[in-house]
């Protein structure tokens, strides 16, 4: 029997609008992905790009120019890599019967849009921190480094020190400067009450070190980076129909020193990317669409984007473990 394609579905940007703009749907969450995996927009759904080797931006040349003679020239050596975008979505179905539930049969559907969403925004949350807080990308004295007192450890630990020798093995690495520090909500209340920071803070005079008023530009002084990134996201662990076990989508055991892109130009050197496709009706912040489904009355609401999250440079970031 024949069923319709996805194609008799009507796009509902104005579901999408409804629920905040996209930067600050995910800030108000706790979720980071887009700001520490900067998106791309790519004209086609796999492909090659070039990445500038580290090398080639650092290789030094003559540039002496003599007279009525020309100047240096150098062509870039690239390497190359290749993405392939996934399409992710989910559905929630708005009951002809529910829909009196709410008086509103907007307000209805703005329920289910809020929660397909939600959905696939977490898990593009929960795929970039399991590609970023990744020891298996992250391996070596060069790359990665176990904390010899935790940050939790709110007497021993030294998180200034920390983060500076990380600063220096990055730049060895990359050449690259560290310019974020990627920590989740639990490290950074352990933070605000760590002896070595609110050092810091009291006798540079950056800020009052009263622990409930260390804010996260307090932090990124202290550490002399540009920001400090906290992620808030959670999730349910616990199997469906069993009570909930919240964890959290960016592990306490793990934080990133890196260096993120700020630009969008793609032979930026930096930690990572989200390559995002929209041929196909896609917007990174997830397109709204309905259709209805009539064998069981009711208008199903949907989410949906096609993206890739994707390490570019693993040398553009530190990763620390033990860290609560």
């Amino acid at each position: 029997m024949p069923t319709p394609s996805s194609s008799l579905a009507t796009l509902r940007p104005e579901l999408g609008a409804s629920l905040m703009l996209f930067d600050l749907a995910m800030s108000q969450k706790g979720f980071i992905a887009p700001k520490v995996m900067p998106v791309i927009e790519v004209d086609k759904q796999s492909g090659p790009f070039g990445k500038i080797k580290i090398e080639q931006l650092l290789q030094t040349r003559n540039t002496t120019r003599t007279s009525r003679g020309g100047y240096s020239r150098q062509d870039w050596e690239f390497g190359t890599a290749n993405y392939a975008t996934t399409e992710y979505g989910a559905e929630e179905k708005v009951d002809d019967r529910d829909k009196n539930l709410y008086g509103s049969y907007f307000v209805a559907e703005q329920l289910a849009a809020s929660r397909a969403r939600d959905a696939v925004l977490r898990n593009y949350e929960i795929r970039s921190a399991n590609a970023i807080y990744n020891p298996a990308v992250w391996t070596g004295a060069n790359l990665t480094a176990a904390l010899a007192a935790a940050w939790s450890n709110f007497a021993a630990s030294t998180p200034i020190a920390d983060v500076s020798a990380g600063k220096k093995k990055l730049y060895d690495n990359s050449g690259l400067q560290a310019n974020t520090l990627i920590i989740n909500y639990h490290e950074y209340l352990n933070l605000q009450q760590n002896a070595d920071l609110i050092s810091r803070i009291k006798y540079s005079g950056l800020q009052d070190p009263n622990t409930e008023k260390i804010t996260v530009s307090a932090m990124a002084q202290a550490f002399g980076i540009e920001e400090v990134v906290i992620a808030g996201a959670q999730y349910n662990s616990a199997n469906e129909g069993q009570a909930a076990s919240l964890a959290a989508v960016w592990s306490d055991s793990y934080a990133m020193l890196a260096y993120v892109a700020r630009t969008d130009d793609i032979q930026e050197p930096c930690l990572a990317r989200t390559f995002h496709w929209g041929g196909d009706g896609s917007t990174v912040g997830g397109s709204m669409e309905s259709y209805r489904d009539e064998p069981v009355r009711a208008d199903i609401i949907r989410c949906r984007h096609d993206v890739q999250e994707y390490i570019i440079n693993p040398l553009a970031g530190f990763l620390f473990s033990n860290v609560t």
